[in-house]
């Protein structure tokens, strides 16, 4: 029969994120002195018969939307038929963009590693226990932070200077960014200036700039500074295969997309099309570790590298156990403040920026599972009054 999932709670808590505003359209999280803004997320606990727990600490409110359609469905099944469980609840949500799956997921992996004693990465089967990692700022702001070309120049040599090998840009935000092109063009050259003969760069304009002119002045700044890659630049939200074949046609530093389409087809056809020339993967975003490593594959299997989204335990995990990346993202991170991890880890697992050693690496957990201990006590405090417990009918 094997083990079998008893119970599943889904807790949302809250945290501040102090010295943090958001820019003028209010989406983008920005450094802004005094101001306090308060983020929200989702601890998830799988519980067995066999007293082990599967544990995951993430997602958003639509994700939650979705897990809870499809979390009675679990109750009763064995946790380690993850392939069937992603493959049934895929078609559930087959209306939807499946976010629901991926935190799920990660607590199922969770509890494999814990029962067979052993971190993710080595069922996964491991590569590398050791990550390189980029640093990867907040948004420009208007608040004495990253407010010009100079001050993103200085922090990319603090950040050279603290071990890191690759930096990346979020530019200015705003509708209207493009009469700030000068700004970021001039950010893209200040930086490549300062240490571009030592550090591999970024730029991710987050789906800013308005128009394919503005996506395609800025990539030739890119291509004058010999840039690592250009993500995301501009208002097609990233989903376009067609404009982003159009705009990798004209420039030379290579395109990474793919981060805000979802599955794993999807992202197959964007490389098939040739509108991208790295993958992105986000095991939160992806449907899972189960998810965001088909995608690998696929990157594999075309030659191509995949790169993934945001710091955590789970990404750790995966691109340990991924021969063709590049790096780890350590973000966001600013000069005059705290990234947005949220303060739910006990021990010595980190994602500030503090966590890169001298040669430019993060460790891979090497405890069973995520091989992290999560601050149970600081998430009970601080929960709202999202609280969902699924033991089945």
């Amino acid at each position: 029969m094997g083990p079998t999932i008893t119970r599943i709670e889904s807790v949302e808590f809250e945290y501040p994120l102090e010295d943090i505003g958001t820019d003028q359209a209010g989406f983008n999280l920005v450094y802004e002195p005094g101001e306090t803004t308060v983020r929200k997320l989702f601890a998830l606990r799988v519980h067995t018969d066999e007293g082990i727990t599967g544990e995951y600490v993430g997602g958003n409110s639509p994700g939650a939307a979705q897990w809870n359609t499809f979390a009675d469905y679990l109750i009763g099944k064995n946790p380690l038929k993850r392939e069937k469980h992603w493959s049934e609840i895929k078609r559930a949500l087959r209306k939807y963009d499946r976010m629901g799956i991926g935190p799920i997921d990660i607590a199922l992996w969770d509890f494999a590693g814990k029962y067979y004693g052993a971190p993710i990465h080595e069922l996964l089967g491991t590569y590398r226990e050791r990550l390189p990692a980029y640093a990867s700022t907040y948004h420009g702001d208007e608040n004495g932070g990253l407010d010009s070309p100079e001050a993103f120049a200085d922090f990319a040599e603090e950040c050279r200077d603290s071990g890191f090998d690759g930096f990346k840009i979020h530019g200015w935000g705003g509708s209207d960014v493009s009469r700030k092109l000068d700004r970021e063009i001039a950010a893209v050259h200040a930086v490549g200036e300062r240490v571009g003969d030592e550090m591999d760069l970024m730029l991710d304009p987050a789906c800013e700039y308005e128009t394919f002119a503005d996506a395609l002045a800025v990539g030739r700044a890119c291509d004058e500074e010999g840039f690592f890659w250009y993500e995301d630049p501009f208002r097609d939200a990233g989903i376009s295969q067609h404009a982003h074949r159009k705009l990798a046609d004209k420039l030379a530093t290579p395109i990474l997309q793919t981060e805000h389409v979802r599955g794993l087809e999807s992202h197959s056809d964007f490389v098939q099309n040739g509108a991208t020339d790295f993958l992105r993967a986000d095991p939160e975003y992806d449907a899972g570790i189960t998810g965001a490593m088909k995608i690998a594959r696929v990157a594999e299997g075309f030659g191509l590298d995949v790169e993934f989204h945001a710091p955590g335990p789970a990404q750790r995990h995966c691109i340990a156990a991924i021969r063709n990346t590049n790096y780890y993202e350590m973000a966001l991170v600013h000069p005059d403040c705290e990234n947005t991890t949220p303060p739910v880890y006990d021990g010595e697992y980190s994602d500030t920026m503090d966590a890169v050693d001298d040669d430019g690496t993060v460790p891979v957990p090497d405890g069973p599972g995520l091989g992290v201990e999560y601050d149970w006590d600081y998430i009970e405090r601080n929960k709202t009054g999202s609280v969902h417990t699924y033991e089945g009918s």
